[in-house]
Protein backbone atom coordinates (compact mmCIF):
# COMPACT_ATOMS: atom_id res chain seq x y z
CA UNK A 1 0.00 0.00 0.00
CA UNK A 2 2.84 2.49 0.74
CA UNK A 3 4.72 1.63 -2.70
CA UNK A 4 1.60 2.57 -4.48
CA UNK A 5 1.68 5.78 -2.29
CA UNK A 6 5.23 6.58 -3.05
CA UNK A 7 4.52 6.11 -6.80
CA UNK A 8 1.31 7.67 -7.30
CA UNK A 9 3.08 11.04 -5.09
CA UNK A 10 6.30 10.82 -6.97
CA UNK A 11 4.24 11.01 -10.22
CA UNK A 12 2.32 13.69 -8.74
CA UNK A 13 5.41 15.52 -8.12
CA UNK A 14 7.19 14.49 -11.49
CA UNK A 15 3.78 16.01 -13.27
CA UNK A 16 3.75 19.61 -11.23
CA UNK A 17 7.47 19.88 -11.92
CA UNK A 18 7.09 19.63 -15.33
CA UNK A 19 4.14 22.14 -15.20
CA UNK A 20 6.71 25.38 -15.54
CA UNK A 21 8.72 23.59 -18.42
CA UNK A 22 5.52 23.20 -20.55
CA UNK A 23 4.35 27.00 -20.00
CA UNK A 24 8.33 27.30 -21.03
CA UNK A 25 8.18 25.71 -24.04
CA UNK A 26 4.63 27.08 -24.99
CA UNK A 27 6.10 30.70 -25.68
CA UNK A 28 5.55 31.85 -28.85
CA UNK A 29 2.98 28.80 -29.34
CA UNK A 30 0.06 30.03 -27.36
CA UNK A 31 -0.08 32.95 -25.02
CA UNK A 32 0.07 32.96 -20.93
CA UNK A 33 -3.25 34.46 -20.46
CA UNK A 34 -5.21 32.11 -23.41
CA UNK A 35 -3.07 28.95 -21.53
CA UNK A 36 -4.59 29.52 -18.72
CA UNK A 37 -8.35 30.20 -19.48
CA UNK A 38 -7.68 26.72 -21.74
CA UNK A 39 -6.19 24.44 -18.80
CA UNK A 40 -8.98 25.83 -16.29
CA UNK A 41 -12.01 25.42 -19.23
CA UNK A 42 -11.25 21.96 -20.47
CA UNK A 43 -10.07 20.64 -16.90
CA UNK A 44 -13.20 21.85 -15.68
CA UNK A 45 -15.40 19.62 -18.37
CA UNK A 46 -13.44 16.47 -17.52
CA UNK A 47 -13.71 16.78 -13.87
CA UNK A 48 -17.13 17.92 -14.20
CA UNK A 49 -17.88 14.64 -16.35
CA UNK A 50 -16.26 12.57 -13.59
CA UNK A 51 -17.83 14.35 -10.61
CA UNK A 52 -21.17 15.74 -11.51
CA UNK A 53 -23.10 13.33 -9.77
CA UNK A 54 -21.32 14.24 -6.17
CA UNK A 55 -21.58 18.12 -7.11
CA UNK A 56 -25.16 17.10 -6.92
CA UNK A 57 -24.78 15.82 -3.61
CA UNK A 58 -22.55 18.68 -1.91
CA UNK A 59 -24.50 21.75 -3.92
CA UNK A 60 -26.57 22.62 -0.75
CA UNK A 61 -22.77 23.47 1.15
CA UNK A 62 -21.20 24.61 -2.28
CA UNK A 63 -23.84 27.19 -3.06
CA UNK A 64 -23.44 28.77 0.77
CA UNK A 65 -19.85 29.40 -0.14
CA UNK A 66 -19.52 29.95 -3.59
CA UNK A 67 -18.18 33.64 -2.99
CA UNK A 68 -15.22 32.29 -1.25
CA UNK A 69 -14.90 29.50 -3.52
CA UNK A 70 -14.49 31.56 -6.77
CA UNK A 71 -12.05 33.73 -4.29
CA UNK A 72 -9.80 30.36 -3.78
CA UNK A 73 -10.47 29.26 -7.87
CA UNK A 74 -9.20 32.86 -8.57
CA UNK A 75 -6.38 32.85 -6.62
CA UNK A 76 -4.80 29.38 -6.12
CA UNK A 77 -5.50 28.28 -9.83
CA UNK A 78 -6.31 31.64 -12.22
CA UNK A 79 -4.12 33.86 -10.42
CA UNK A 80 -0.96 31.93 -9.64
CA UNK A 81 -0.92 30.31 -13.30
CA UNK A 82 -1.49 33.38 -15.04
CA UNK A 83 1.64 35.32 -13.14
CA UNK A 84 3.59 31.80 -13.79
CA UNK A 85 3.19 31.48 -17.29
CA UNK A 86 3.99 34.90 -18.23
CA UNK A 87 6.66 34.79 -16.07
CA UNK A 88 8.37 32.12 -18.14
CA UNK A 89 8.41 35.21 -21.01
CA UNK A 90 11.31 36.62 -18.91
CA UNK A 91 12.74 33.70 -16.96
CA UNK A 92 13.91 30.28 -17.03
CA UNK A 93 11.73 27.60 -16.23
CA UNK A 94 14.75 26.51 -13.47
CA UNK A 95 14.40 29.59 -11.75
CA UNK A 96 10.51 29.51 -11.00
CA UNK A 97 10.64 25.95 -10.23
CA UNK A 98 13.45 26.87 -7.25
CA UNK A 99 10.94 29.97 -6.06
CA UNK A 100 8.04 27.95 -6.19
CA UNK A 101 10.14 25.91 -3.75
CA UNK A 102 9.66 28.68 -1.19
CA UNK A 103 5.73 28.64 -0.80
CA UNK A 104 5.69 26.00 1.81
CA UNK A 105 7.67 28.76 4.67
CA UNK A 106 5.59 31.53 2.96
CA UNK A 107 2.64 29.55 4.35
CA UNK A 108 4.78 29.06 7.36
CA UNK A 109 4.94 32.81 7.46
CA UNK A 110 1.40 33.53 7.31
CA UNK A 111 0.03 30.93 9.84
CA UNK A 112 2.26 32.62 12.30
CA UNK A 113 1.12 36.16 11.61
CA UNK A 114 -2.19 35.97 10.97
CA UNK A 115 -3.45 32.73 13.50
CA UNK A 116 -0.24 32.66 16.27
CA UNK A 117 0.53 29.15 15.07
CA UNK A 118 3.25 28.14 17.65
CA UNK A 119 6.82 28.47 15.95
CA UNK A 120 10.20 27.19 17.07
CA UNK A 121 13.71 28.79 16.92
CA UNK A 122 14.70 26.35 14.19
CA UNK A 123 11.69 26.74 12.02
CA UNK A 124 12.07 30.76 12.35
CA UNK A 125 16.20 29.29 10.78
CA UNK A 126 14.72 27.22 8.60
CA UNK A 127 12.38 29.87 6.92
CA UNK A 128 15.42 32.54 6.78
CA UNK A 129 17.43 30.25 4.77
CA UNK A 130 14.53 29.31 2.53
CA UNK A 131 14.24 32.93 1.97
CA UNK A 132 18.10 33.38 1.14
CA UNK A 133 17.71 30.85 -1.01
CA UNK A 134 14.06 32.56 -3.45
CA UNK A 135 16.35 35.51 -2.93
CA UNK A 136 19.45 34.41 -4.85
CA UNK A 137 17.74 32.80 -7.38
CA UNK A 138 15.46 35.79 -7.97
CA UNK A 139 18.80 37.90 -8.28
CA UNK A 140 20.50 35.61 -10.13
CA UNK A 141 23.80 35.03 -7.84
CA UNK A 142 23.58 38.70 -7.14
CA UNK A 143 21.91 39.68 -4.21
CA UNK A 144 23.17 43.45 -4.45
CA UNK A 145 20.76 43.47 -7.50
CA UNK A 146 17.60 43.69 -4.55
CA UNK A 147 19.48 46.21 -2.87
CA UNK A 148 19.06 48.50 -5.85
CA UNK A 149 15.63 46.94 -6.70
CA UNK A 150 17.09 45.80 -9.94
CA UNK A 151 14.88 42.22 -10.58
CA UNK A 152 14.37 40.90 -13.53
CA UNK A 153 10.62 41.00 -14.10
CA UNK A 154 9.76 37.50 -14.96
CA UNK A 155 11.18 36.72 -11.47
CA UNK A 156 9.19 39.25 -9.61
CA UNK A 157 5.94 37.69 -11.38
CA UNK A 158 7.03 34.64 -10.18
CA UNK A 159 7.56 35.91 -6.46
CA UNK A 160 4.06 38.00 -7.03
CA UNK A 161 2.55 33.93 -7.92
CA UNK A 162 4.27 32.25 -5.13
CA UNK A 163 2.75 34.85 -2.23
CA UNK A 164 -0.35 34.76 -4.23
CA UNK A 165 -0.48 30.78 -3.76
CA UNK A 166 0.44 30.51 -0.59
CA UNK A 167 -2.30 32.65 0.50
CA UNK A 168 -4.54 30.42 -1.30
CA UNK A 169 -3.21 27.47 0.48
CA UNK A 170 -3.95 29.38 3.88
CA UNK A 171 -7.48 30.29 2.53
CA UNK A 172 -8.22 26.34 2.26
CA UNK A 173 -8.57 26.26 6.15
CA UNK A 174 -12.01 27.89 5.58
CA UNK A 175 -13.56 25.75 2.52
CA UNK A 176 -16.67 23.82 3.38
CA UNK A 177 -16.48 20.38 4.07
CA UNK A 178 -17.56 18.81 0.91
CA UNK A 179 -16.02 15.84 -1.56
CA UNK A 180 -12.40 16.58 -3.38
CA UNK A 181 -14.57 15.89 -6.72
CA UNK A 182 -16.83 18.55 -5.97
CA UNK A 183 -14.12 21.03 -4.79
CA UNK A 184 -12.29 20.45 -7.94
CA UNK A 185 -15.09 20.99 -10.20
CA UNK A 186 -16.00 24.20 -8.47
CA UNK A 187 -12.54 25.63 -8.66
CA UNK A 188 -11.46 24.83 -12.07
CA UNK A 189 -14.86 25.99 -12.92
CA UNK A 190 -14.14 29.08 -10.74
CA UNK A 191 -10.80 29.60 -12.63
CA UNK A 192 -12.04 29.27 -16.01
CA UNK A 193 -14.35 31.97 -15.53
CA UNK A 194 -12.04 34.20 -13.61
CA UNK A 195 -9.18 33.70 -16.36
CA UNK A 196 -11.69 34.95 -19.34
CA UNK A 197 -11.43 38.66 -18.33
CA UNK A 198 -7.41 38.37 -18.56
CA UNK A 199 -7.53 36.55 -21.74
CA UNK A 200 -9.95 39.59 -23.27
CA UNK A 201 -7.32 42.05 -21.85
CA UNK A 202 -4.69 39.96 -23.80
CA UNK A 203 -6.42 39.66 -27.31
CA UNK A 204 -7.11 44.01 -26.58
CA UNK A 205 -3.75 44.72 -25.58
CA UNK A 206 -2.99 42.68 -28.98
CA UNK A 207 -1.04 40.27 -27.37
CA UNK A 208 -3.47 36.81 -27.86
CA UNK A 209 -1.39 33.88 -29.68
CA UNK A 210 -3.84 31.24 -30.81
CA UNK A 211 -2.57 27.63 -30.24
CA UNK A 212 -0.78 26.07 -32.97
CA UNK A 213 0.22 22.40 -32.97
CA UNK A 214 2.96 22.70 -30.71
CA UNK A 215 0.47 25.15 -28.38
CA UNK A 216 -1.94 22.26 -28.31
CA UNK A 217 0.15 20.04 -27.36
CA UNK A 218 1.46 21.55 -24.57
CA UNK A 219 -1.99 22.67 -23.78
CA UNK A 220 -3.18 19.46 -23.74
CA UNK A 221 -0.18 18.14 -21.42
CA UNK A 222 -1.29 20.86 -18.51
CA UNK A 223 -4.58 20.10 -18.81
CA UNK A 224 -4.09 15.90 -18.23
CA UNK A 225 -0.87 15.71 -16.22
CA UNK A 226 -0.88 18.91 -13.91
CA UNK A 227 -4.59 19.43 -14.09
CA UNK A 228 -6.42 16.19 -13.35
CA UNK A 229 -4.25 12.99 -12.82
CA UNK A 230 -1.72 14.85 -10.56
CA UNK A 231 -4.76 15.96 -8.54
CA UNK A 232 -6.41 12.65 -8.61
CA UNK A 233 -3.20 10.92 -7.31
CA UNK A 234 -2.65 12.95 -4.66
CA UNK A 235 -5.67 12.68 -3.23
CA UNK A 236 -5.07 8.72 -3.37
CA UNK A 237 -1.49 9.00 -1.89
CA UNK A 238 -2.91 11.36 1.08
CA UNK A 239 -5.52 8.39 1.87
CA UNK A 240 -2.73 6.05 1.81
CA UNK A 241 -0.46 7.32 3.84
CA UNK A 242 -1.93 10.54 5.31
CA UNK A 243 -1.39 14.76 4.47
CA UNK A 244 1.09 15.13 6.91
CA UNK A 245 3.57 12.45 5.38
CA UNK A 246 1.74 12.89 1.68
CA UNK A 247 3.12 16.34 1.73
CA UNK A 248 6.44 16.33 2.21
CA UNK A 249 6.83 14.77 -1.49
CA UNK A 250 5.54 18.61 -2.66
CA UNK A 251 9.07 18.87 -2.38
CA UNK A 252 10.40 17.09 -5.24
CA UNK A 253 8.45 19.37 -7.46
CA UNK A 254 11.53 21.94 -7.66
CA UNK A 255 13.70 18.87 -7.81
CA UNK A 256 11.39 17.71 -11.02
CA UNK A 257 11.21 20.96 -12.51
CA UNK A 258 14.95 21.89 -12.49
CA UNK A 259 15.76 18.39 -13.79
CA UNK A 260 13.16 18.30 -16.30
CA UNK A 261 14.57 22.22 -17.47
CA UNK A 262 18.03 21.07 -18.02
CA UNK A 263 17.06 17.53 -19.97
CA UNK A 264 14.35 18.91 -21.98
CA UNK A 265 15.02 22.87 -23.00
CA UNK A 266 18.56 22.64 -21.74
CA UNK A 267 19.11 25.13 -19.44
CA UNK A 268 22.28 26.44 -17.92
CA UNK A 269 22.16 25.05 -14.18
CA UNK A 270 24.55 27.52 -12.42
CA UNK A 271 26.66 27.55 -9.12
CA UNK A 272 24.03 30.12 -8.06
CA UNK A 273 20.95 27.71 -8.27
CA UNK A 274 22.93 24.66 -6.24
CA UNK A 275 23.34 27.34 -3.71
CA UNK A 276 19.66 28.47 -3.76
CA UNK A 277 18.05 24.93 -3.72
CA UNK A 278 20.33 23.42 -0.77
CA UNK A 279 19.66 26.70 1.28
CA UNK A 280 15.58 26.58 0.33
CA UNK A 281 14.76 22.75 0.49
CA UNK A 282 17.52 23.00 3.94
CA UNK A 283 15.19 25.56 5.06
CA UNK A 284 12.33 23.71 4.93
CA UNK A 285 13.85 20.47 6.28
CA UNK A 286 14.91 21.95 9.65
CA UNK A 287 11.57 23.63 9.67
CA UNK A 288 9.33 20.57 9.39
CA UNK A 289 11.82 18.33 11.00
CA UNK A 290 11.38 21.10 13.95
CA UNK A 291 7.25 21.12 13.49
CA UNK A 292 7.04 17.24 13.08
CA UNK A 293 9.45 16.98 17.00
CA UNK A 294 7.16 20.31 18.19
CA UNK A 295 3.59 18.14 17.42
CA UNK A 296 5.15 14.55 18.95
CA UNK A 297 5.89 16.61 22.49
CA UNK A 298 3.78 15.95 25.57
CA UNK A 299 1.56 19.26 26.64
CA UNK A 300 3.69 20.57 29.62
CA UNK A 301 2.40 19.74 32.98
CA UNK A 302 0.45 22.55 34.83
CA UNK A 303 1.75 22.83 38.30
CA UNK A 304 -0.06 22.49 41.50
Amino acid sequence: MHRNAYVLLLLTALFWGGNSVAGKLAVGHVSPMLLTALRWGIAAVILGAIGWRRLRLDWPAVRGNLPLLTLLGALGFTVFNAALYSALNFTTAINTSIEQAGIPMFIFAANFLLFRIKVTIAQVFGFVLSLTGIALTASHGDLTTLLMLDVNFGDTLMLIAVLVYSAYTVALRFKPEIHWQSLMIVLTGSAFVMSIPFALWEMNAGRLILPDATGWLLTGYIVLFPSTIAQIFYIRGVELIGANRAGLFINMVPIFGTILSVLIIGEDFQLYHAIAFALVLGGIWIAEHSGRKMALEPPNANPG
